[in-house]
């Protein structure tokens, strides 16, 4: 049996069948059966109430848009400027400039004006001791002596030998008169005097090395002999301090030397609490090697020795003046830049920066040069403005 070549062409709307049908009606699809009918958009009854509903829609959005330009709105008042806000309230307090003395500071340590080692010029053995360890003591005043038995016999020895040598040369001398004696004879007789008149001199000299005496007014430190103790000389006997005056050593650095010079005055704080004046007494031109720093001394008044060698001081030795503002630390401000400065405002209200450098610091606050003579400083609100700013001032509660 043969297959139709397609199967859309036996749809009972196609031209074939259709024509079939017209011909032999027996042919066809049976008479009450419903001819079937492709059915469109366009052949539908309310689509045509849809587009017009939607183009009307359409129309109407636009009109409603277009509106706006066409018809002014009756509203002619200008839209509301933004108000400028208002200046920032910050807090100011005025400040005058005073006169602040600067100030070199410099740890230091007190040392004896004078100190010594007393050492033995003679040999022998010691006769007595008239000092203690810890005793005062006068320039000249005898510390120790020395068993004087064996200078003694040197004495008689050295005086009998120049005598005898004063004899041969008056003889001599006698003898060249008359005729009798030659001068080679004169001329040793002379020599033998000399040695005879230096040894004498030699042993009168000893004599004074048996006794131990102090150079110089002050306290024997160290002593080391006992009586019947036997000495060399040249041997350590003691130690011999001079604390009246003190003077205190301090180091100051290459960039402060120019700041000191002798003669200024200074006041010395001791660490045990005693506070004196002093005087710059020397001020060194070489720098130690290990520390680049220069030795500088102070001389201070210790008429009663009540304060000792050795122990700690600071310092102070006014240098210059300057004209400086106090204030707190919490004022100080940095600008874009860095610059440490204050922040102040101007008759106009308006906020101006100085750049400040701090001369002299204390707990309850600093001293700054930099400001006028006469300003006002914001000390509440600093952070919150900015320079060429216009602020509300308000003057600062009272601490």
């Amino acid at each position: 049996m043969n297959s139709p070549s397609n199967v859309s062409d036996l749809s009972p709307e196609s031209p074939a069948v259709t024509e079939a049908c017209r011909a032999d009606p027996s042919t066809g699809p049976a008479a009450d059966a419903p001819v079937a009918r492709t059915l469109r958009f366009e052949t539908d009854k309310g689509a045509s109430r849809s587009t017009w509903f939607a183009a009307f829609l359409l129309i109407a959005i636009v009109g409603w848009m277009g509106s706006g330009f066409v018809l002014p709105s009756e509203d002619d008042a200008p839209p509301p400027l933004r108000e400028e806000p208002a200046p920032v309230a910050v807090a100011v307090e005025p400040s005058t400039a005073e006169t602040v003395p600067q100030v070199f500071r410099a740890e230091g340590q007190a040392e004896p004006d004078r100190d010594t080692l007393l050492r033995a010029e003679a040999s022998g053995d010691i006769a007595e001791v008239l000092v203690r360890k810890g005793d005062d003591v006068d320039a000249g005043e005898v510390i120790a002596r020395f068993d004087p038995t064996t200078n003694a016999a040197d004495t008689n020895r050295a005086e009998a030998e120049l005598a005898r040598a004063q004899r041969d040369f008056d003889n001599a001398q006698s003898l060249l008169e008359r005729g009798v004696a030659t001068v080679d004879r004169v001329t040793q007789a002379r020599a033998a005097l000399a040695a005879a008149q230096a040894q004498a001199t030699a042993v009168q000299e000893a004599a004074k090395s048996l006794t131990i005496t102090a150079p110089f007014a002050g306290r024997i430190e160290e002593l080391h002999i006992n009586e019947g103790e036997f000495v060399s000389a040249g041997s350590e006997v003691g130690r011999l301090v001079d604390i009246t005056p003190l003077t205190v050593v301090i180091r100051v650095p290459q960039q402060s030397l120019t700041q000191l010079e002798v003669g200024q005055p200074a006041v010395v704080r001791f660490i045990t609490g005693e506070e004196l004046p002093g005087t710059v007494t020397f001020v060194g031109s070489s720098a130690a090697a290990e520390t680049r720093t220069f030795r500088a001394e102070i001389e201070v008044e210790n008429a009663d020795g009540a304060i000792p060698a050795g122990i700690s001081a600071e310092v102070v030795i006014p240098t210059d003046e300057v004209t400086a503002h106090f204030i707190a630390p919490s004022i100080v401000s940095l600008d874009t830049q860095g610059t440490l400065g204050v922040k102040t405002v101007n008759a106009d209200n308006i906020v101006e920066f100085y750049p400040v450098e701090i001369v002299k610091a204390q707990i309850d606050g600093i001293w700054v040069t930099g400001l006028p003579e006469a300003v006002d400083i914001i000390t509440v609100g600093q952070g919150f403005v900015n320079v060429d700013e216009t602020v509300a001032p308000m003057s600062a509660e009272p601490n």
